[in-house]
């Protein structure tokens, strides 16, 4: 009886040894088919979805940026955005131009932690893309929406400009300063507050001075831009070629 019970487990413990084998062979098998069936092709382009993408086209509208413009590595340019020579978007900036254009002019700024945006239409019935001319500065945290500032201007840090207002050349407003809906500050002037209020005029020198800084800021993006790679859009019309062509890209 101890025979046939020894038997009993040996034939037990052989069936499951057997079926365990075959699974893993199985199961070998079947990854190493779904590894040929899934293999990526060598042409496929590699991203990493862990990253934020500086350069975000929508439909038709790729941003432009100029050879010579530094944009800052966590900057988000969407749409309708042009960045021109000279010019500096610093670290954490969001220019969305998904609605109308955004154009960052010569030698200007936007300094960290800036919202741009712009509507679909100004309800003052001004422009509704947002313009910035050259020789601008935008002070950090900034938030601007289809509203044009003409050049050689001073915006204060935390400074919210609505749609339709106009800033005239050689103006400063104050930081923390709130232009409300279609309201123009006339060049030549300090304004300042919440709505923002004339101050006083500027003097001849403190207009001077205004360019100054503009150019004091791109020569520091300048340094900052040195331990990139120079950056620009011309590599789409390389990989337009390469596909017209035939090439793989």
């Amino acid at each position: 009886m101890a025979t046939s019970i020894a038997a009993r487990f040996s034939r037990k413990a052989a069936a499951s040894a057997f079926s365990g084998c075959r699974y893993v062979t199985a199961s070998r098998s079947f990854s190493a088919e779904a590894a040929k069936t899934i293999s990526p092709s060598s042409d496929r382009v590699k991203w990493d979805y862990r990253g934020q993408r500086k350069i975000i086209p929508l439909g038709q509208w790729v941003p432009k940026v100029a050879v010579d413009a530094y944009v800052a590595p966590n900057v988000v340019l969407a749409g309708q955005v042009t960045v021109n020579d000279g010019a500096s978007v610093w670290n954490g900036c969001v220019l969305r131009g998904d609605l109308n254009k955004i154009t960052v002019g010569f030698c200007s700024n936007v300094q960290e932690r800036c919202v741009i945006h712009a509507a679909w239409s100004s309800p003052t019935g001004l422009p509704a893309e947002t313009s910035i001319e050259r020789f601008v500065t935008v002070g950090a945290y900034s938030l601007l929406r289809s509203c044009t500032i003409e050049p050689e201007c001073i915006i204060g840090q935390h400074s919210i400009l609505m749609e339709g207002s106009l800033v005239e050349t050689h103006s400063i407003l104050e930081a923390g300063s709130v232009v409300p809906p279609g309201r123009r500050i006339p060049t030549g002037e300090l304004w300042a507050g919440n709505p923002a209020r004339f101050v006083r005029a500027l003097t001849h020198e403190e207009t001077l001075e205004i360019p100054k800084l503009a150019v004091a800021i791109n020569d520091l993006s300048k340094e900052h831009l040195s331990e990139f790679l120079p950056y620009s859009t011309a590599y789409l019309e390389v990989e337009k070629l390469k596909k017209s062509l035939g090439i793989t890209i």
